[in-house]
């Protein structure tokens, strides 16, 4: 395994990171810990979470999987752990998160690191991240920026807690030793050039990632935030290399094959867009081609991107782990890039 420094931190990651937003409703507490256990025993030190999950969130589930990490992490040298939380923000339709927090003040951003710190049983959260922004962002397979949801019901322009008032609260928390380092997620180039704008200018914490949607069917990342990331030091935490398991063919081969596509209908709209299908055809077709399962060219791809930092990798069972982690030895050839490239010109990004 290598690792990298996440942005200008002092903080070092494993490339691979072990997500965990099925734990608590598809794998048991012994199947997390499990999972857990090997990635550990592999040099994987990263360990990625949120107080929103599992995922698709449900009221009668959240917070299982902290719960579920810190019985884990309790018995761990937590010195040797990478941890990174989120706090989610306003979401409608999510009522259960301390009553539908309408933004992301100082009152919700504290009750909700205070309550991850429990759970997870530790002093501290590594990388403390915004689950997604408070402001009207396209996001969750949304692609579009439609100003009309800038105005509410009586016409008026929406208010939301500034950047500047939510790194305050950052850096508070930074101060009180409860965050190492602060970090974005679901984020567009323009939040994340104001937050590093306000944060040089009021001398505030600067973001140091962002966890963002990047895989071979959704490659939106290249077109304007890898040049942000690149001059300004800021590290991506690749999510989704495997297009919730769309780019292991295994919906190409059997539609109604078992996992989360046909278990959660209507989640994850991102990949019911109408390309999918013929794109994930078409990588599985070349990954074959070169002797390479589709699982492997997937995640090769994104695991030795420049701009990526780490990679969050998820799976419901050990053999799912095994082949993911093993991934990170395949390299790709230029042959193969090259391959994946005229792909990639010919349907471009069918899931953004």
């Amino acid at each position: 395994m290598e690792y990298t420094q996440l942005g200008n931190t002092q903080i070092k990651v494993s490339k691979v990171c072990l997500g965990t937003m099925t734990y608590g409703d598809q794998n048991t507490q012994a199947e997390a810990h499990a999972q857990l256990d090997y990635a550990l025993a592999q040099g994987i030190n990263f360990i990625d979470t949120a107080e929103m999950y599992p995922v698709p969130p449900k009221a009668d589930t959240y917070t299982r999987t902290e719960t579920i990490v810190g019985n884990w992490l309790k018995h761990q040298p937590r010195d040797q752990i990478i941890l990174g939380g989120k706090v989610a923000g306003p979401r409608r339709g999510m009522d259960w998160i301390r009553g539908g927090p309408p933004n992301l003040d100082r009152a919700n951003i504290r009750a909700a690191i205070e309550d991850s710190l429990k759970r997870l049983q530790t002093d501290y959260i590594d990388v403390y991240q915004l689950h997604w922004p408070e402001r009207n962002v396209p996001m969750f397979g949304q692609y579009q920026f439609d100003p009309t949801q800038e105005l509410d019901g009586a016409g008026q322009q929406k208010q939301w807690v500034s950047i500047h008032n939510q790194l305050e609260t950052l850096a508070e928390l930074v101060q009180e030793g409860k965050i190492r380092a602060v970090g974005l997620s679901n984020e567009q180039p323009w939040g994340l050039m104001e937050f590093l704008r306000i944060a040089n200018a009021y001398n505030l914490p600067r973001v140091a990632t962002v966890q963002n949607c990047y895989n071979l069917i959704n490659r939106g990342m290249e077109f304007g935030m890898a040049e942000v990331l690149y001059r300004e030091n800021v590290s991506l935490l690749a999510y989704s290399p495997l297009a919730f398991g769309h780019l292991t063919a295994k919906y190409v081969d059997n539609p109604t094959a078992p996992g989360r596509v046909n278990m959660f209908l209507g989640y994850a709209q991102r990949y019911k867009k109408p390309g999918v299908f013929a794109a994930c055809a078409a990588y599985a077709k070349l990954a074959r081609a070169h002797g390479l399962t589709p699982t492997q060219l997937a995640l090769s791809f994104v695991y030795h991107r420049w701009f990526v930092s780490s990679t969050i990798i998820g799976a419901t069972n050990m053999a799912q782990l095994e082949e993911n982690v093993a991934a990170w030895q395949v390299h790709l050839s230029a042959e193969v890039l090259a391959e994946i490239e005229q792909l990639h010109l010919t349907m471009m990004n069918p899931a953004p």
